[in-house]
């Protein structure tokens, strides 16, 4: 195998693994700011939204292709 084939080989690799951290953040995030959305007063629909932007990236990374 080229150096250049595994060095596109160990990029998506990353690029996946970045996606699935995107995505385990983003629900996590999602799951605890809805369960303490009381707690956190007005800025709590802002955390929700934002985890919920963050797993739609993370899976956006994942099921991506390179062309």
């Amino acid at each position: 195998m080229s150096k250049e084939k595994r060095t596109i080989l160990s990029l998506v690799f990353m690029e996946k693994i970045s996606g699935f951290m995107l995505l385990v953040i983003g629900v996590a995030l999602a799951y605890y700011a809805n369960n303490y959305i009381e707690y956190l007063g007005g800025i709590g629909p802002f955390f929700i939204m934002a985890g919920v932007i963050l797993a739609i990236l993370g899976l956006l990374m994942i099921i991506s292709r390179m062309e």
